[in-house]
Order: structure tokens, then C-alpha cells, then sequence
């Protein structure tokens, strides 16, 4: 059932945007000896939050994963609702790096940036090569708005240094002049400017505006007289480049590769999570229920689910995160597959519920997007930094398995992996995303469900009636089994309070205590059986093995493969389970001479690694900056540490 609902999205998704070899352009054949093809491409839109540079890049990733390249995006906005019109704090930037071959990140910077506003060009131009490209809106820089983005003189390409090309568009003019018949007043003329800035740069990268422009009538399907304006500028902006940009001397074509043989969509990070969990409820034949409280950036996890009754899924959006957790606690006790879906303000207030769901060893995955902190911090940042409050962010002795997502599509396998934890070995876990992978990103191709490891829950059967305990366990896995309530002959009790290992019944006795806790340590530490060993890639007798979990994955192999490029031997290892380390862990990491562990916090991982091993030197390289790593600075920074 989810492989057929996915399916139906795409094949409807595919009558809108995926009819690519039925549309052309015959001036763009006309014109094919003048373009360029290229392997690879790094596109910047920045705006003020109100320019939908987020919709126009989404668009723009979307069309190109659709013809064959692969994608890697990173939205970077800010955490202001809306701030004041053209305010350097209020610029939205939207990056997406497009590839022939497998995209790993959004890169470091870009080839194209697109600045709608003296704002955007001041704080985004950093992000630009010596040999970018950067489209601005002429309209868009008065002398009023050059003095709101804090410019000291009137000739801003001068005074930010600029050296390359400098493309002046009237985007806002001619994006006005195309909808002066249109009725519209002036502002939501203007608000379609978007578009026009996409059309240009989809004139530049030869993309296929029936595709854009299928997805502006899905997107404004009720109000079918905006997306025919939206349509409207957006050709106008493909033709301006067209007629009137001679001065950049080629389009560019962008290589595609053959893929593996399937449906592909464009995914991001909190929608391949909600996909993951649906799919784990199926394949164990539970009802999924989530029961969740609004937070930035965990919230689209709660909007997706929403949609999908139909799919026998059932949402709760709580008064706080307490009632949230507790809900789902609720539900897992009642036999659902239960899920709750945060940030890391809400993993603080949640933690006393998931304390209940350690002691009564119930299913329950936690999914924590972290964003900057401490307090609201960065909320629309990315960080690393909830690690060691996953790990023992409770009260008392309360192990919890933690799994970390290392892509946007990687969260569907996480999410799969979390949920068959929990409900195969009764226990809470928790799913760390980030809002880099969760609000990015990158072709996904459909799964097939049969291709998945089958979910077993840990349920009671009827021969177990006689002498049944609650906490009975499995002898080799150490897993109680489950009574769902209104199983016949399994009526019982469980709750807060500590239990008889051999009744259930509330004991105070020290030697069960102990005992208790030893088990249920024990139950998360055996989970590494089922688990594969800790996978390196790079060369085997490295000299320096890079180490890094969850959301870094993709930059941290980057700098691993240009390092290898220079000559170096350099190998890495990424983890995706946290607690319990994979088997192997500790002769792993001990075949290196140098180990350095990377991460977005300050040394959260490399401690905890320090404390699981013995005798291995552990160097770290630590930022929380809110941003993704920036590979050549990664490179830079591993060389010397080869070097010392």
C-alpha cells in the first residue's frame, strides 16, 4: 500500500513535470551550437524573505532532478517572520548544487548567484567564485535601498570588491510591464518577480519551463489566475535572457547520467522521515500515530503525516511537548507504532515522558531535527549539538538507542531502521536529523517495500498464558514481549514506578533494581547484533581516518575524495547508530594512526567515543557556526593535522 501511494504521487506528479520528451523549445534547438555542456553547477537565489527565492530554487532542484541530475540543496533563511524590506538580517538564500554524478552537498560556493536586492548581494556575494555569475535586479538598488542594506557609497559593486561578472537585469520592471494587463494591483504584481529571476536562469541552464510551469499550476491549483501570472513572468524572464543578455556568451547544458531503473522524485530530509515511518507501520502491519507539537524545523514532519488518513495514519498535534510525548506514549502502550517529532527545546521538556517509555520498555521513536541553541538559539540553523542529551539527557539509568540520518533521503532509511528498533526490541529511540539534511534535498528513488527487512513485533502468543509475567523476557535478546491491551488472558499492569522482574508487581527491593537496570542496559547493547559492522571507505592503510555522524556525511566524504585526489591516503568512517556502537568500533578506529573526529558541536561525539574507547588518540575539528561545513576548509584543516 505505501509503495502503491508513493507511486500514485509520482505518476501524478509526472503528468504535471515529467513530459520531457514531449516538450521542447525550437529556438533553443535553433540555438543548441551555442551552448556549453558542463558536468556540474552551483546555483544561489538570495531575496528578502518575501521574494520567494525558497519557492524559485525549489522549482529550479525539482526540474533538474527530473531530467536525469542529481541534487543537493540547502535553504538558508532566517529565523524573522518577516523582517523590514531589504534589512541585511532578513535575506533568504536557497542553494543547490546540480550534477551529472552523485551530488554529495550543496558545495562550498557558487557558480550563479541571483541577488534580488543590495541586502542579498552584501551578505551572499561571500558565497560567490572569482568566476560566478551574479544576476541583480537594476530596480532593486535606489539609493533607499542601498542605505537600508548599510552600504557607505552609491556604487556597491565597488565598494563589496566585486570582480565577477555582473549580469543587470530590471527584473522587477519587466516583471511589472508583463502583468500591466493583468488586473492585478501593483504588490502582487511584484510578488511574482520570483518567477521572472527563475525564468532567466532556466534560460541559462536550458532547463524545460513545462516542467515549472506544471508544478505553479499544482502549487496554485484554487487559485488558477495567480499561477497563469506566475507562468506569464516566468516566460518573460526566459525570453529576456534570451533576447537581451548577449553579453553572457553561452547557455549551458548540464550532463545527466543513466540511473538505476525506477521513479524518481525530489525529496527533502522531513518528508523521506514521515515517508519512512509510514512505510515501517506497514511492513509491520501496526497503525502509525504521531503525536507532536509545532517547532522549527521538525514541523513538516507533522504536516506530511497529516495528509495521509487515507493510509490509516493518525495525528495529534498536542497543547506542548509534554502532551505530545505522552501521547504517543499513550499509543504505544494501545499498539500503534507511536512517534513524536521535535526539536532540541522540545527533547527537554519530552524527556520525563521517554523516561516513562524506557522503564515500561515500550516502542516509541523520537525523531529530534536539531537546530542551533541553546534556548531558541538559531531555529532555522543547523547543529549537532542535542548528541549527548539523546544519549543521557534523563533521569537515572535510562539507555535509549540513537540512530543519526546522514542525507535527506537517508531519513527514510533511518526512520525504517528506528521504528523496527523500537517495536522489534520494545524500546524508545531516538532519530537525529538536522535542519540541514531535513530542509534539504536530493533525488529519491522509490523504494520497494519488498526490498525491506521484514518488522517482527515482540507479541505474546497464546501459549504464553500460563505463567506469563509483563516483563518477561526473550532469553537471548532480552526483549519483553508484548501484550497489546485486550489480548485475551494477558490483563496487566505497568507503569512509572519500578517492577518485579518476576511479577511485574511495583518492588522496592535493591537487588531487583539492579538487576532491572542491568537488563534493560543490556537489551540496547545486544541490538548490536542485528546490526551491520562499521563500514570505511577510503584507502585501508590511511594515514588519517575521518569520523563524523549523521548530517555531515556528504561533506565530510567530499573532503575525504579531494584529499585522496591530492595524493594523500585518507579514509573515512560515518555513523549512523550511535548507541550501541556498531561491533567493531573500538579495532576499528585502533588500525588508524591518526583519528580525527568531525562535528557541529564541540566535541559531543569525540567524547563519547573517547569514553566507549580504549587507547586511541582522538583529534577533533569543531564548529557550531548554524551552516554546513565548507569542504576546503575541511581539507585544509585535516592536511595539517596529517602533517603535525
Amino acid at each position: 500500500m505505501f509503495t502503491t501511494f508513493v507511486a500514485h504521487r509520482l505518476i501524478t506528479y509526472n503528468k504535471l513535470q515529467y513530459n520531457l520528451q514531449t516538450h521542447y523549445f525550437d529556438h533553443i534547438m535553433a540555438e543548441k551550437e551555442m551552448k556549453q555542456t558542463i558536468d556540474q553547477v552551483i546555483v544561489r537565489f538570495s531575496g528578502d524573505s518575501g521574494d520567494g527565492m525558497q519557492l524559485a530554487g525549489n522549482i529550479f532542484s525539482t526540474i533538474s532532478a527530473t531530467v536525469g541530475n542529481d541534487i543537493c540543496t540547502f535553504p538558508d533563511y532566517p529565523a524573522d517572520i518577516r523582517a523590514p524590506q531589504g534589512v541585511l538580517t532578513g535575506v533568504s538564500g536557497f542553494q543547490v548544487h546540480i550534477g551529472a554524478d552523485k551530488v554529495y552537498t550543496p558545495g562550498d560556493k557558487c557558480d550563479v548567484l541571483v541577488a534580488m536586492n543590495p541586502a542579498a548581494l552584501k551578505t551572499q556575494y561571500k558565497y560567490c567564485k572569482p568566476t560566478s555569475a551574479i544576476i541583480i535586479d537594476t530596480d532593486s538598488f535606489t539609493a533607499k535601498d542601498l542605505e537600508k542594506a548599510e552600504y557607505k557609497t552609491d556604487d556597491p559593486i565597488k565598494e563589496l570588491g566585486i570582480t565577477c561578472e555582473v549580469v543587470p537585469s530590471p527584473i522587477t520592471s519587466m516583471c511589472i510591464e508583463t502583468l500591466k494587463d493583468s488586473g492585478m494591483d501593483n504588490k502582487s504584481m511584484v510578488r511574482c518577480k520570483n518567477m521572472l529571476a527563475l525564468g532567466l536562469v532556466c534560460w541559462l541552464f536550458d532547463r524545460d519551463l513545462s516542467l515549472a510551469e506544471g508544478m505553479l499550476r499544482a502549487k496554485f491549483a484554487k487559485k488558477p489566475e495567480i499561477a497563469e501570472a506566475n507562468i506569464k513572468v516566468l516566460r518573460a524572464g526566459y525570453d529576456m535572457g534570451h533576447n537581451t543578455h548577449a553579453s553572457i556568451s553561452h547557455t549551458y547544458s548540464i550532463n545527466s547520467k543513466p540511473k538505476a531503473k525506477g521513479k524518481y522524485m525530489d525529496i527533502n530530509g522531513n518528508k523521506a522521515t514521515a515517508y519512512g515511518l509510514m512505510a515501517a507501520a506497514e511492513k509491520a502491519g501496526m497503525t502509525l500515530f504521531l503525536g507532536s507539537y509545532p517547532i522549527t524545523p521538525a514541523t513538516d514532519i507533522l504536516h506530511e503525516l497529516a495528509k495521509h488518513k487515507s493510509m490509516g495514519v493518525i495525528t495529534m498535534q498536542a497543547e506542548d511537548e509534554i502532551a505530545g510525548c505522552a501521547s504517543a506514549v499513550g499509543a504505544a502502550y494501545a499498539g500503534a507504532l507511536a512517534c513524536t517529532s521535535t526539536s532540541g527545546p522540545g527533547i527537554c521538556l519530552k524527556s520525563e515522558a521517554i523516561n516513562l517509555a524506557v522503564i515500561t520498555e515500550l516502542p516509541l521513536v523520537i525523531i529530534d531535527v536539531q537546530r542551533g541553541g541553546p534556548s531558541t538559539g538559531l531555529p532555522t540553523k543547523s547543529e549537532q549539538t542535542d548528541l549527548l542529551q539523546a544519549l543521557f539527557g534523563r533521569n537515572g539509568e535510562s539507555p535509549i538507542p540513537v540512530i543519526a540520518a546522514t542525507s535527506p533521503t537517508d531519513c527514510f532509511e533511518s526512520a525504517y531502521l528506528a521504528a523496527k528498533i523500537a517495536v522489534e526490541h520494545m524500546t524508545p529511540v531516538i532519530l537525529l536529523s538536522d535542519a540541514f539534511i531535513a530542509n534539504g534535498s536530493a533525488s529519491w528513488k522509490l523504494p520497494d517495500l519488498n526490498d525491506y527487512p521484514e518488522i517482527k513485533p515482540n507479541y505474546v502468543t497464546p501459549d504464553m498464558v500460563e505463567g506469563w509475567t509483563p516483563y518477561k523476557r526473550n532469553p537471548e535478546t532480552l526483549v519483553r514481549y508484548w501484550a497489546v491491551p485486550g489480548t485475551p488472558g494477558f490483563t496487566h499492569r505497568i507503569g512509572g514506578l519500578e517492577k518485579s522482574n518476576e511479577t511485574g508487581a511495583i518492588s522496592n527491593s535493591p537487588e531487583n533494581h539492579h538487576l532491572m537496570v542491568e537488563q534493560r542496559q543490556e537489551k540496547v547493547e545486544r541490538i548490536a547484533n542485528t546490526l551491520p559492522p562499521l563500514k570505511v571507505e577510503g584507502d585501508e592503510d590511511a594515514d588519517l581516518l575521518i569520523v563524523g555522524f549523521g548530517g555531515t556525511y556528504g561533506h565530510l566524504r567530499e573532503a575525504m575524495l579531494q584529499m585522496r585526489a591530492e595524493g594523500k591516503k585518507v579514509a573515512h568512517a560515518h555513523f549512523n547508530v550511535i548507541n550501541p556502537l556498531p561491533r567493531g568500533t573500538q579495532e576499528t578506529l585502533a588500525r588508524y594512526s591518526k583519528v580525527v573526529v568531525a562535528e557541529q558541536n564541540m566535541g559531543q561525539f569525540a567524547g563519547y567515543l573517547r569514553m566507549k574507547t580504549n587507547g586511541i588518540n582522538i583529534r577533533q575539528y569543531n564548529e557550531v557556526k548554524g551552516q554546513p561545513f565548507n569542504i576546503a576548509t575541511l581539507v585544509d584543516s585535516f592536511t595539517k593535522i596529517m602533517e603535525e
